[in-house]
């Protein structure tokens, strides 16, 4: 489908599934060479990084576990500076290679926020990984370690990012048309 709606909005085509796949090939290249020999903790942030994660774990045959947490920064079209916790980790992280996993990075308040976090409680090393990232809308001082997408900053959904709960299924990423 080259144009879908979601409630009151429409959006066309931007990334298909092939090339979204093609670029978590590429990084989980990147990620096997320096995470192997470490036995990685990834915590996944919900809801939006599910497909990413999924996709991109899958292609490691190292030792790895993985754990979630839950934070919310949008309501509709519009993002929240105050980043609410709905889930919380239930692991301990002292002393882990710890991967964060993020759907999309754009003011990377949501990243900053949750690696101040888990920095609090001393991990071995901390990197961030996220399928999107928009920067022209980056607003911190570090980028993600590692962004398999540099995308403009237009709103779009698909491939486990949302607007409003909906769209999250979709393979493709669809940017908004009005």
């Amino acid at each position: 489908m080259n144009e879908i709606r979601l409630k009151d909005k429409k959006f066309e085509l931007f990334l298909s599934e092939e090339t979204v796949i093609e670029a978590i090939d590429s990084i989980a290249t990147q990620l096997y060479k320096d995470l192997r020999d470490k036995k990685p903790l990834f915590i996944v942030v919900l809801n939006g990084a599910f497909m990413f994660a999924s996709d991109l774990i899958r292609r490691f045959d190292f030792p790895c576990e993985i754990a979630f947490i839950r934070l919310k920064s949008y309501q509709g079209l519009n993002r929240n500076e105050q980043i609410k916790e709905v889930q919380g980790l239930d692991c301990d992280i002292t002393h882990r290679h710890v991967v964060i996993v993020e759907d999309i990075v754009d003011t990377g308040h949501t990243m900053a926020y949750l690696s101040a976090k888990i920095k609090e409680k001393a991990p071995a090393s901390l990197k961030t990984v996220s399928l999107l990232f928009k920067p022209q809308a980056f607003q911190m001082d570090v980028e993600p370690d590692y962004t398999a997408i540099s995308i403009p900053n237009d709103f779009i959904v698909g491939y486990g990012l949302d607007y409003d709960g909906w769209g999250r299924n979709l393979r493709n990423i669809y940017k908004i048309k009005d």
